[in-house]
C-alpha cells in the first residue's frame, strides 16, 4: 500500500512538471539578423550575422547562399562572435533576390534549420 502511494505521488509530480521542461527541448531560434528577412540591401559585398536564442555549435553549422539564379554559394562561418552567433562574409553580388540559408546545431543537441530573403540593391 505504501509503494502504491509513493508511486502515485511520483507519477503525479512527474506529469506536473512535464510542462516545465518545455524551453530545456527548444531548438536554436534566430532573434536576429542582418541583413534581415525581406530587407533590401546595397551590394556587392555583405556581411551576414545571425543571433539565436541558445548556444550553437559554430563548426558544425553551416550558411549558404542562394543565388537569384538558382545556384548555391556555401558560405565561410567566421570564427568572431559570441556563443550564439554566426558570422560570415561575401563579395561580388550583383543585384537581385536571394535567400541565406542557415543550418545550426544547438549545445541541446538539435539540428534546426531555415531561410532568410532578402534583396540586393543596385549600386
Amino acid at each position: 500500500m505504501l509503494r502504491q502511494l509513493f508511486l502515485a505521488g511520483l507519477a503525479a509530480i512527474l506529469i506536473a512538471t512535464l510542462p516545465l521542461s518545455g524551453p530545456a527541448l527548444a531548438h536554436a531560434i534566430v532573434l536576429e539578423s542582418r541583413p534581415a528577412a525581406k530587407e533590401t540591401i546595397a551590394g556587392p559585398d555583405l556581411d551576414f550575422f545571425l543571433r539565436f536564442n541558445s548556444r550553437i555549435d559554430k563548426q558544425r553549422s553551416r550558411l549558404s547562399l542562394m543565388l537569384p539564379d538558382g545556384s548555391t554559394r556555401p558560405l565561410t562561418v567566421e570564427a568572431e562572435g559570441g556563443p550564439d552567433q554566426l558570422f560570415a562574409r561575401t563579395t561580388g553580388l550583383p543585384p537581385g533576390e536571394y535567400l541565406l540559408r542557415w543550418q545550426v546545431l544547438a549545445l541541446d543537441g538539435h539540428i534546426t534549420r531555415g531561410n532568410i530573403p532578402f534583396t540586393v540593391s543596385g549600386p
